[in-house]
């Protein structure tokens, strides 16, 4: 049924095929012309393969995948590679805006100008974010890229001896025919299980709508035809004659082969039965998610003050659910020449700021000897003073004091003085008696 239907080309009017022209082929460079390796080819070979059948690629964050699936002779795919992604940037959940650092996630089409042989990673190709429903959604960003050199800005890293084969392939595919292959790119594996365990995270609305698209690939093994209109996704639908999808504007009315509802309705019935017994079950805790456009203009701010050059925390700001910001506490700049350039003028304004506070600290020691110098001299001029007051205290105190003939040890005085009055005593007494006896008194 589903091979009719792919031959048909109902599933896959979103995969063209037309000859390639040179000016989209003849600039490959020899890393970009590597054949594929035998076993590989003979795998293909084992499954109703060709080399130069269509592709299409699947990526997985959660597991860290990147899968290779390619058309068999009856239509329909098959998988024949799958990768370990060696980095991706971000959190679980979409790309909202430029310098989220968010690996896009949807559906997404490459062609021939897309793929860079001389890529500054290796090897790249462009993976067409943003897309219709990116752009209809108010999403921003550019050059997301399936790479090698592992390492991440918001793109799918792999070694390099990963990329070399994916390149092959969509290589291989363009010059069979292929004018353009799909690349879905995932949160996780879209499972009940999976979707349970991320039933409560601000994504999941965002998430469910992806599950059409993979529910229809799992079911028909066809790549989905992909259509955006009301702002959303919409799979396998065919517009009624005349009409369009319009990625901002109402749905048409569509239509979709019985056969293929009727696939659909079955696969539903399932998982939901494998849902509800998932939500009952004891499963790993969610992995770490991006919490919508809030969050991603915290990171896009702080990606714009590191490329400016600016110190900032290590790793980029992460929102909470009680709405607060967490930041590394170790700072750094990107070796870049803004971030030398910031360098050197933080260097150049922090050395204008010490000389600054070293002429304002000689200035207030100055001030400060000065003012010593002034308190030292009155207090030297009042200690003067105090010296000449009490050396003319004493002075007229000693004038006032009567002469002693003698020094007499303090124990010794009082009984001198007693001394000293006695004989005057006896003195006057005679002298009285004399007297007396002179006139016959």
């Amino acid at each position: 049924m589903f091979a009719k239907l792919a031959r048909t080309g109902v599933l896959i009017a979103a995969i063209g095929v037309a000859g390639c022209n040179d000016a989209s082929m003849k600039d490959f460079a020899p890393q970009a012309n590597k054949p594929l390796p035998d076993k590989i080819l003979a795998e293909m070979r084992a499954k109703g393969m060709v080399r130069t059948s269509s592709l299409m690629a699947r990526i997985f964050k959660e597991e860290g995948k990147l899968e290779i699936w390619k058309a068999k002779t009856n239509g329909r795919y098959d998988l024949v590679a799958s990768y370990d992604i060696c980095k991706w940037s971000g959190k679980l959940g979409p790309k909202f805006t430029e310098g989220d650092r968010q690996a896009p996630e949807g559906f997404y089409t490459v062609r021939p100008a897309q793929m860079n042989p001389r890529s500054n990673y290796h090897l790249s190709f462009n993976i067409g974010y943003p897309n219709a429903y990116d752009r209809a959604n108010g999403r921003t960003g550019s050059n997301l890229m399936v790479h090698g050199a592992c390492s991440s800005s918001g793109c799918y890293s792999m070694t390099d001896a990963q990329i070399e084969q994916i390149y092959a392939f969509g290589r291989d595919a363009f010059q069979g025919g292929q004018t353009e292959f799909q690349i879905q790119a995932f949160p996780f594996r879209m499972t009940a299980a999976n979707m349970a365990r991320y039933r409560n995270d601000p994504n999941y609305e965002f998430w469910k709508m992806l599950r059409v698209g993979y529910d229809n690939f799992e079911v028909t093994k066809v790549p989905p035809k992909v259509d955006v209109c009301e702002k959303r996704y919409v799979f396998n639908q065919v517009a009624a004659d005349g009409s369009t999808f319009n990625p901002t504007g109402a749905c048409p009315a569509t239509t979709q082969p019985d056969s293929l509802k009727s696939a659909i309705n079955a696969y539903q019935s399932t998982y939901e039965a494998a849902f509800n017994g998932a939500v009952k079950a004891s499963v790993p805790a969610p992995k770490p998610t991006i919490a919508g456009i809030k969050e991603a203009s915290i990171v896009s701010d702080w990606s714009k003050r590191r490329a400016r050059g600016e110190r900032v925390p290590i790793e980029p700001p992460s929102l909470n659910p009680d709405g607060t910001v967490t930041e590394t506490a170790r700072m750094g700049r990107v070796d870049s020449p803004a971030g030398r350039k910031m360098a050197a003028l933080d260097a150049e304004k922090a050395a204008k700021q010490k000389a600054e506070e070293q002429r304002l600290a000689a200035i207030e020691a100055a001030k400060a000897a000065k003012e010593a110098a002034k308190a030292q001299a009155l207090a030297e001029k009042e200690a003067a003073k105090a010296q000449a007051l009490a050396e003319k205290e004493a002075a007229k105190t000693a004038a006032e004091m009567p002469v002693a003939t003698a020094t007499v040890a303090p124990s010794e005085a009082a009984p001198a003085v007693e001394t000293q009055a006695a004989d005057a005593e006896s003195t006057a007494t005679r002298l009285k008696k004399k007297l007396l006896g002179m006139f016959g008194g």
